[in-house]
């Protein structure tokens, strides 16, 4: 891997989604495409979407056009970039007027078995079956940073941590390009950050979710396509560690509750960690550790310093633990209106916030209806019909 030409790369595409983004941003604004408050979110003015479109075009533009100059455009990449525009067009859709599941699923899972049609995908069982299971985790990767984009720099952040670390250890020998157009996505995610860290000024919307989850989860099935046994599909797990235990949380929680599975809400990692008082920066950077740590923990495997059992065993220990532990804390459907965010430090919010679960009976499946506690909502609970509806929305001003 040329390491100035992957600079060139991030540096291109980090000037761009700096640039583009501003533009994009008035543009939405003229024409109503907004995140429009109400009573249920913290921000008090519409917020643009469209920083997404500003990711994709730096990305595709910065990552395509070194890697084309250099004559090493590998074809496998040039489905990649062509299934993310078409997520990123299907999100940008659904941002405009309102989708249903059975489409994007339908087109997700189209561009997911194209890429891993030409790219390939690790062996662990043999035959087809391990096929439709690479398609079935490219679209939950896709989905999950779907659900992850629900608070400021949130997503971007981790995309921009996994990204970095997919363009350090594409090996030489690897697919063409590969590295060039992960370093682009790190670079443009990097500066669309200085237009959407807390308090935002735009937000990803589904475009640039949808965008990050499905090219993140392409490179990673295409630099792990010539991989067998148990060390692919562990460090795909560790990698994307974060949304893995966000989706696991939120669905777990959901039922728990008897909501829907598809119904939006504020009971996501981030949404929990602001509720033990830590500020929206603690949270991203907190997130951001721990995708940093799934990230060492998977290139450990993937050069065999790690035996990719114990890394599977303790992943499982760490994630259920944690998800069992979040899980004390209470969603804002089942909080009281005694429960807020607690003024001492997150040890104090978290024993407060075990008090009242208990004293709710908050182990059951039908608790009580009450007031929400005053915590950050996104665009999930406005949307409450749809796929895994979050796009970004700020937390509760400091």
């Amino acid at each position: 891997m040329n390491t100035a030409v992957t600079t060139a790369a991030g540096a291109a595409a980090l000037l761009l989604g700096l640039l583009l983004t501003e533009p994009l941003r008035r543009l939405a604004l003229r024409h109503g495409i907004t995140d429009r408050p109400n009573a249920r979110k913290a921000h008090t003015r519409p917020t643009p979407y469209l920083g997404g479109v500003a990711v994709a075009i730096a990305t595709l533009v910065a990552g395509a056009a070194i890697a084309r100059a250099r004559a090493d455009f590998d074809p496998v990449l040039a489905v990649l970039l062509g299934g993310a525009a078409i997520v990123c067009v299907l999100g940008l859709i659904d941002d405009l007027r309102q989708l249903g599941p059975g489409i994007r699923l339908c087109v997700e899972t189209s561009m997911a078995a194209m890429v891993v049609l030409a790219g390939g995908h690790p062996t662990v069982f043999g035959g087809a079956f391990d096929a439709v299971l690479a398609v079935v985790w490219i679209v939950f990767v896709t989905n999950a940073f779907n659900l992850l984009d629900n608070m400021d720099g949130a997503a971007a952040s981790l995309c921009g941590v996994i990204g970095g670390f997919i363009c350090l250890t594409v090996p030489a020998d690897g697919p063409d390009g590969l590295g060039v157009v992960m370093a682009a996505l790190t670079g443009a995610c990097v500066g669309f950050l200085f237009h959407n860290r807390h308090p935002a000024r735009i937000f990803l919307g589904d475009a640039g979710s949808l965008f990050l989850g499905f090219t993140l989860a392409s490179a990673m099935m295409v630099l792990h396509s010539d991989t067998t046994g148990l060390s692919g599909p562990v460090s795909l797990l560790l990698a994307t560690l974060v949304p893995t235990l966000d989706t696991t949380l939120v669905m777990v929680s959901r039922y728990r509750e008897s909501r829907p599975l598809l119904q939006g809400g504020t009971d996501h990692i981030a949404h929990r960690l602001r509720r033990l008082g830590m500020t929206v920066q603690q949270v991203v950077r907190f997130l951001s550790v721990l995708a940093v740590a799934g990230c060492l923990s998977a290139t450990l495997v993937t050069y065999g310093l790690l035996a990719p059992g114990i890394a599977l065993l303790a992943a499982s220990a760490v994630g259920v633990g944690a998800v069992r532990l979040l899980l004390r804390i209470p969603s804002a459907t089942t909080a009281s209106p005694r429960v807020a965010v607690p003024a001492g430090g997150p040890t104090e919010g978290f024993a407060r916030a075990a008090v009242q679960l208990r004293r709710s009976g908050g182990s059951g499946r039908r608790p009580r209806a009450v007031r929400p506690v005053d915590v950050p909502h996104s665009r999930e609970a406005r949307k409450a019909a749809t796929l895994s509806r979050t796009a970004g929305t700020p937390a509760a001003p400091q």
